[in-house]
């Protein structure tokens, strides 16, 4: 049969299998360096295993092969399933592929080495970050090429939001990414000072808000409408939703550098974008929300609809709690505590992850020639175990947080600090006790996913879907 004829799967099963593989191992390094936090004997005295080491191969792991591994699978099901035809090139695909496992291996090597660039969400070496700018170049191609050669005229809303986060994201990753070479594992910034910490929150803010944001928007208009079996709630909102988002995620960046050396009408200018953020932000979650009207009862069986809306519950929540966090009164509280670790896992593990996993367990059927998972109770054990592994871990961080702050802004009335810093150390050890016991249930959810995706796809021969023919108007 002509391949053109039908939709690629394979490359969306590989990376869906990917994301699933990749999110278990990140979340266990999550774990371990958790664990440290509460034991710090834990790392054995072994350099390789060390907070500083493994702490961002974790964030690695977890945003760029669980998080974009998901992103793949779905933006190429997506693309073909509203474009109506085959993805622009298979073998270009499958380089996207294969290329983003030899990014992710390379960071699983050198990370633990040592060997890093020092910046968040970038600390990959030089000859790695010029091996994702070419996985990206060719991610854009497929994407846009299929777009450009679709059946149907209009171009669904998902895919701005798919887009959007491609082109950002390439914009993002070279600006920040451009360094000098001194050898092959040893690279530094073409920046300085106050520039090279704005650029790299410039970097490091949008990465949460295209990659972390509007890539998720993108299943989250797609995949939920599907599942519920229902129309968007506002096809009009979820445009204005796009613009709005797009135009406003690139100034926020200046207030994760509240009371440093950037100079204060920056940091302003950070809090009030960051504020004008929350209505975009807000708008796109009722639109999730509200496309379930008339079919609420449907959560009461079906699990994978439940991941999909209460991922918009913790992206209602996150969007929040950043515009607060971002006032400067807020942040003398917050910045450099625990609470910010509370804001960021609220959103990675309760927004992040559960659109993620509702959208790879809408897949994992469909690439399998099912009608549904091997194990429905099984997603529902995994909903409820990671659930509450959540709100263990981010209330933990979230009392650890506050705490923290009022422990180093006390003051004796003759102006002596009230607590020494190792004071508020120990009076955190309980929170990292009870943040390592969630972390450890949310990965106990993931460990149920990867069982039940064995369960699904073990023997299944390779599916075919055949792209139907659009009819004469």
């Amino acid at each position: 049969m002509d391949q053109a004829l039908n939709y690629n799967y394979k490359i969306v099963k590989q990376f869906a299998i990917a994301t699933v593989v990749w999110g278990i191992v990140g979340m266990l390094v999550g774990v371990i360096i958790a664990a440290q936090l509460a034991w710090p004997s834990l790392n054995l005295d072994i350099a390789w295993l060390t907070y500083g080491r493994l702490r961002p191969l974790h964030t690695n792991a977890v945003i760029f092969a669980f998080g974009i591994s998901g992103l793949f699978a779905t933006s190429y099901y997506v693309v073909q399933r509203t474009c109506q035809v085959r993805l622009f090139s298979d073998k270009l695909a499958a380089f996207t592929f294969w290329g983003w496992q030899a990014v992710i291996l390379s960071a699983v090597v050198t990370l633990p080495m040592g060997l890093t660039r020092g910046k968040e969400y970038a600390e990959l070496e030089w000859p790695i970050t010029i091996l994702i700018a070419l996985v990206w170049v060719a991610y854009a191609v497929v994407f846009f090429g299929t777009i450009i050669k679709r059946k149907v005229e209009h171009i669904y809303v998902a895919n701005w939001f798919f887009g959007g986060y491609i082109l950002a994201v390439t914009l993002l990753h070279v600006v920040n990414g451009m360094s000098m070479p001194a050898t092959l594992t040893k690279s530094y910034s073409m920046y300085t000072g106050v520039q090279d910490a704005m650029i790299q929150w410039w970097y490091g803010h949008n990465a949460v808000g295209f990659i972390l944001t509007a890539g998720y928007l993108g299943m989250v208009y797609y995949f939920i409408p599907k599942q519920a079996e229902r129309p968007v709630y506002s096809y009009r909102l979820s445009i204005v939703h796009f613009w709005a988002l797009i135009f406003t995620y690139m100034w926020a960046g200046p207030h994760h550098l509240h009371y440093t050396a950037l100079p204060d009408w920056t940091q302003s200018l950070g809090m009030v974008f960051s504020l004008i953020l929350l209505a975009p932000s807000w708008g796109g979650m009722i639109n999730g929300m509200m496309t379930l009207s008339g079919a609420w009862h449907k959560l009461r069986t079906d699990p994978i609809l439940k991941f999909m809306i209460v991922s918009l519950s913790f992206y209602g929540m996150a969007t929040f709690e950043g515009p607060m966090m971002s006032i400067k009164t807020v942040n003398a509280l917050s910045h450099y505590t625990d609470w910010g670790i509370a804001h960021v896992h609220g959103g990675a593990l309760g927004w992040v992850g559960f659109i993620t996993m509702g959208s790879i367990y809408y897949l994992l059927p469909r690439l399998a020639g099912q009608k549904a998972m091997w194990s429905t109770k099984l997603i529902d054990l995994h909903f409820w175990v990671a659930t509450i592994g959540i709100v263990l871990y981010i209330a933990a961080m979230w009392i650890a947080g506050v705490m923290q702050g009022l422990m180093w802004r006390a003051v004796n009335p003759d102006g002596t600090l009230t607590y020494t810093f190792v004071e508020s150390v120990k009076a955190t050890y309980p929170y990292y006790v009870v943040r390592f016991t969630g972390g450890l249930l949310y990965l106990g959810g993931m460990c149920l996913m990867g069982y039940n995706t064995w369960m699904t796809l073990r023997g299944r021969a390779p599916v075919t879907a055949r792209i139907p023919e659009l009819k004469a108007a």
